[in-house]
């Protein structure tokens, strides 16, 4: 009975920590939006592309690790 409520404390805690980012970026939208300077913009962008790049470095270099253990 423990685990269930665990669980359900634990998916309550997703969806609103997820409610709270999806409102996050709405604001940092409008903010860029409305602004003249297209510097903050492209900062932001670039800031999203690395971001995003990241987790493929690291899970690509994962598999390489594993396919040279495997092949040896």
């Amino acid at each position: 009975m423990k685990s269930i409520k665990h669980a359900l404390l634990f998916f309550f805690f997703l969806i609103f920590y997820t409610l709270e980012t999806n409102a996050q970026c709405a604001m940092c939208r409008a903010v860029l939006e409305s602004e003249e300077n297209f510097a903050a913009a492209e900062g932001i962008n670039n800031g999203i592309v690395y971001l995003m790049a990241l987790p493929y470095i690291l899970v690509a270099g994962l598999f390489y690790f594993v396919y040279k253990k495997m092949k040896s």
